[in-house]
């Protein structure tokens, strides 16, 4: 048998034993490579996304904005398209500002007086129904999906009714809400949807006495030098705004400034959890993978093959998570990144950084929880590894005298602790982790929300408005990720009470001969977890108010729901304990002393 048949031997049966160890890091690892590689792959999605859209519509190089404030635009308009340097233009077209109502809710829209025919130069893609016509209105597809509207319904404009005659996408505007580029009389926008008509009926509605805009698309002969056009061709004598092709691609990615580092940041929190959940069931399994090296050592393995065998294990289920979680962020990233329906085109997927940066933290998940257990094994001599006895704890008179006026439940849980050193700061830290999730999730909820078509007064003044996309995508993000990490975090909980219960069976049993029952026994297992989640549950609100505040730039914090949360987090601590500890306090006293002696 070969080196390697034989490693994959051992390995898959270690796996067949412990198939609940085994599904749980693969889990929690898949969960924190998902998370990680779905932030990190958002970057560049909007523009890459914007740049199929521009492709497939014709997309202008500038977008070209002047209210009409009493002096007439359109002559200056008219004199860039004759430009040097410009190889063709859509317009002037005439903007109107104006309200839109549909199935009870409203919004403030922008009204483009469009071609029946498209020119050569901006040339929306109808994705349902057909391009506009007298009488019919044409719904930028973003804003109809965020409406609810569809083709065949019928649309309020500003007291005129149009049925809805096509839904299309463009690249001359940025995705909803921020269609409009520009504000009423040149003033700075509050967003909105858009909405062609054609050049009459946007005349005719423009006689309502509604605040008028216009503009013209370019394309440039040489669109890198946009910057260049723009400097030369500035009018001081009429106010004019300039929008970059890549201007607008920027502004798209605004939809999803807050969802990367929601991701990004809750990947690593979930990693940490990962790597605290699987270090504690890898130190749980210390004394069954030392006596597993000493059986290789007496029949005559290597130490090499020896770590080959106690690695590979760990390895093979973080590469295979890894792989999992890299599947789940491709298939999650084109709803993620793009949460208007403003854009067409597909999404590349993670790339080849985002791979290694995903691959380097399950590795390190690997290394960091079973490293050290390896390494104590490899270093332990064969006898010694067969030989299973207890260690005899360091005498310290003082804390013992102290420790002997406590309460038995409380004087174990102690005990346990101080002898697991490690472990309690790995479950105060996951307690910290945990918190930092729910705390910023809390925030913002408390934040104060704007829907789009709310203004301050003037245009639009007092819509119903549509919800906040970017508010909304951020909430559920936030939302999942709390909840992956409230599982892992209470499977981590479940996981280290019972590592401590089995490690401590010859401890509990004799505590038990000496008088204590079932239930200090249970009491003190309880007690050994609660206390590092006291002080993890603190640093948790501390550390998720700064990182939301760093981040999010809170202006409300609950402190009140963040004390709860942190009181309800120990509650469900012990509670969580309570079952496995109290399986394990029922074990008979006999039993778990002869099952250290054999």
């Amino acid at each position: 048998m070969g080196r390697a048949v034989l490693v994959f031997r051992l390995v898959l049966a270690d796996v067949r034993r412990h198939r609940a160890q085994a599904a749980m890091l693969l889990l929690a690892v898949t969960t924190a490579t998902a998370t990680v590689a779905l932030g990190l792959s958002l970057g560049g999605a909007s523009e890459a996304l914007y740049e199929q859209t521009r492709a497939a519509t014709a997309g202008p190089d500038i977008v070209v904005y002047a209210p009409e404030l009493g002096t007439p635009v359109a002559p200056a308009l008219e004199e860039l398209t004759r430009a040097p340097g410009v190889a063709g233009h859509n317009g002037p077209y005439r903007i109107v500002f104006a309200t839109l109502t549909s199935r009870g809710l409203a919004s403030l829209v922008v009204v483009h007086g469009a071609a029946e025919r498209p020119g050569a130069v901006d040339r929306p893609l109808v994705t349902s129904g057909h391009w506009v016509r007298p009488g019919g209105a044409v719904l930028e597809r973003g804003f109809a999906t965020a409406l609810g509207a569809r083709v065949g319904d019928r649309v309020t404009v500003s007291g005129r009714t149009y049925p809805v005659v096509g839904i299309a996408v463009t690249a001359a505007a940025s995705v909803f809400p921020w269609a409009p580029g520009i504000g009423p009389y040149g003033g700075p926008s509050d967003g909105g949807g858009l909405v062609w008509l054609t050049h009459a009926d946007a005349t005719a509605l423009a006689s309502r006495d509604l605040p008028l805009a216009m503009a013209v698309d370019l394309k440039l002969s040489d669109p890198a030098a946009a910057r260049a056009f723009i400097d030369a061709h500035r009018d001081s004598t009429v106010s004019m705004n300039y929008h970059t092709a890549q201007f607008i691609a920027q502004q798209d990615s605004v939809m999803l400034r807050d969802s990367q580092p929601i991701l990004v940041i809750g990947g690593w929190l979930l990693g940490f959890l990962a790597v605290a959940g699987v270090a504690a069931l890898a130190a749980g399994r210390t004394a069954e993978q030392t006596r597993r090296a000493g059986l290789l050592k007496a029949v005559g393995a290597t130490p090499g093959l020896i770590a080959a065998v106690l690695l590979a294990e760990h390895l093979g289920l973080v590469l295979l998570a890894d792989a999992l979680g890299l599947t789940v962020a491709r298939l999650a990233e084109p709803a993620v990144a793009s949460p208007t329906a403003s854009r067409i085109g597909s999404v590349a997927g993670p790339t080849a950084g985002v791979v290694v940066a995903a691959t380097a933290l399950a590795v390190a998940v690997a290394a960091v929880s079973s490293l050290r257990p390896t390494l104590l094994a490899l270093r332990t001599a064969t006898v010694d590894a067969l030989t299973v006895t207890a260690h005899r704890p360091r005498r310290r008179p003082l804390l013992t005298a102290l420790s002997a006026l406590l309460p038995a439940p409380l004087l174990l849980g102690l005990r346990l602790t101080a002898r697991r050193p490690g472990r309690a700061v790995l479950h105060g830290c996951s307690t910290a982790a945990t918190l930092i999730a729910v705390d910023a999730l809390l925030t913002f909820n408390v934040q104060p929300r704007w829907g789009y078509a709310q203004h301050r007064g003037g245009w639009g003044a007092g819509l119903s408005g549509l919800p906040n996309l970017r508010d909304d995508q951020s909430g559920r993000l936030l939302l999942s990720v709390t909840v992956l990490a409230i599982a892992l975090a209470l499977v981590n909980t479940i996981t280290m009470t019972w590592s401590t219960a089995m490690e401590a069976r010859a401890t509990m049993a004799v505590a038990r001969t000496l008088g204590a029952t079932p239930g200090q026994i249970t009491a003190g297992l309880s007690v050994a977890q609660v206390l590092p989640a006291l002080p993890g549950a603190v640093a948790g609100v501390i550390l998720g108010i700064g990182v939301y505040v760093t981040v999010g730039g809170a202006s409300t914090l609950p402190i009140a729901s963040m004390a709860g949360a942190a009181i309800a987090t120990v509650l469900a601590t012990a509670a969580l304990t309570a079952v496995p500890a109290r399986v394990a306090a029922r074990r008979s006293v006999a039993q778990a002393l002869s099952a250290e002696t054999t």
